[in-house]
């Protein structure tokens, strides 16, 4: 066998060994910082997925996360909250920690400011999303809503 062979099964092998959990990331993780919002100009771009960004749809790029962690952003000055997909890296200010799209951020109340305190919390992988028994949400909105339980 060639040298450059040996490399790519070696690599291969080490590849294969890394556990599958590697990219994962803990349901219900939570930190806090600020979130600001896709300019204009990205609309229609291709993300770090491969994806077009549609300023219409509740996305947000992330750092760390994987792509398609489903996380809930609440705006901690009005409490309002909502789902958004990781479907980016991002943002590249170290004083932010997530950018949204314009849509997730005008359900957030943020788009006169810009940039908002929030807290963010992960509440799914791949698409879906695990609440607490106590909450839904507004398939019209994309809100979280916290119902009351019944004695």
């Amino acid at each position: 066998m060639t040298n450059r062979r040996i490399l790519i099964l070696t690599i291969l092998a080490f590849v294969a060994l890394l556990p599958e959990a590697f990219a994962q990331v803990k349901l219900g993780k939570t930190e806090t910082g600020n979130a600001s919002y896709y300019s204009a100009r990205f609309h229609g771009r291709k993300t770090s997925f491969g994806e077009v960004h549609k300023s219409s749809e509740l996305l947000a790029a992330h750092r760390s996360y994987p792509l398609n962690t489903m996380l809930e952003v609440t705006n901690l000055e009005n409490d309002e909250k909502v789902i958004v997909r990781v479907n980016d890296r991002g943002p590249f200010s170290k004083h932010r920690v997530i950018d949204l799209s314009k849509e997730a951020a005008r359900l957030l109340g943020i788009l006169a400011k810009g940039v908002a305190n929030v807290s963010i919390r992960v509440v799914g992988m791949e698409g879906m999303v695990l609440l607490s028994p106590n909450e839904e949400i507004d398939p019209k909105s994309g809100k979280v809503i916290s119902m009351r339980s019944k004695p």
